[in-house]
């Protein structure tokens, strides 16, 4: 079968990345963090035939246009039921995914992973057979999410540590801001990051700090 096909588009002022995956045998699509700009958002979905709506997690910037995109398109929300705080929003999703739950676009299936550290209900959607998964604001092309209390920093390091880097090399990463990027080609990187002692950090991370 046909891989899914990924629109993105870039929203609001922040410059969010939002994704559609559409499926090209049953032309079913999904919306994925539906930040800002609904006409931008229903021009990516295109003719093909939306069945949900999707959330890597609930920062204000993520979902912007939930409610209009809910309320046009119809469909069940999902997303994960971890703690939203700080700045996270209650979504009062359809369907609440947790750790290794699927979901379906078409004929292909995705996998949800939880990976916290930057918010308590962040997850990432792992499309099965395929090396591409998004990522939200789990990582960065120049590293991880921003944190906010060195607590959800140590969550960030876990995360990195037993959640992205057993990906294989081949893996591409959608982030919810800036370029996406190969992981093998940020591996190195990565781990002497997390070879280093941060202390109490918090904040925003780069890779080579």
């Amino acid at each position: 079968m046909a891989q899914l096909q990924l629109e993105t588009r870039q929203v609001g002022p922040w410059g969010m990345n939002t994704y559609a995956l559409i499926c090209p045998a049953t032309n079913q699509s999904v919306l994925i963090d539906p930040g800002d700009d609904p006409e931008i958002l229903q021009e990516m979905l295109g003719s093909s035939q939306p069945v949900a709506i999707w959330l890597t997690h609930t920062h204000p910037d993520h979902i912007g246009a939930l409610e209009v995109m809910r309320q046009r398109l119809g469909v069940p929300v999902m997303g994960n039921d971890g703690p939203h705080e700080p700045g996270g929003k209650d979504i009062q999703a359809d369907r609440w995914l947790r750790e290794g739950d699927t979901v379906q676009v078409g004929g292909q299936v995705v996998t949800a992973v939880y990976a916290p550290g930057h918010i308590g209900d962040q997850i990432c959607f792992v499309l099965n057979d395929d090396q591409r998964v998004i990522v939200g604001d789990t990582i960065f092309d120049g590293g991880p999410g921003r944190t906010w209390s060195s607590d959800g920093f140590k969550t960030t390091l876990k995360t990195l540590r037993t959640v992205v880097l057993p990906w294989p090399d081949d893996t591409v990463c959608y982030p919810g801001h800036g370029p996406h990027f190969r992981l093998g080609d940020r591996r190195a990187e990565i781990e002497a990051f997390l070879a280093k002692d941060h202390g109490d950090f918090y904040g925003d991370a780069t890779w080579d700090m």
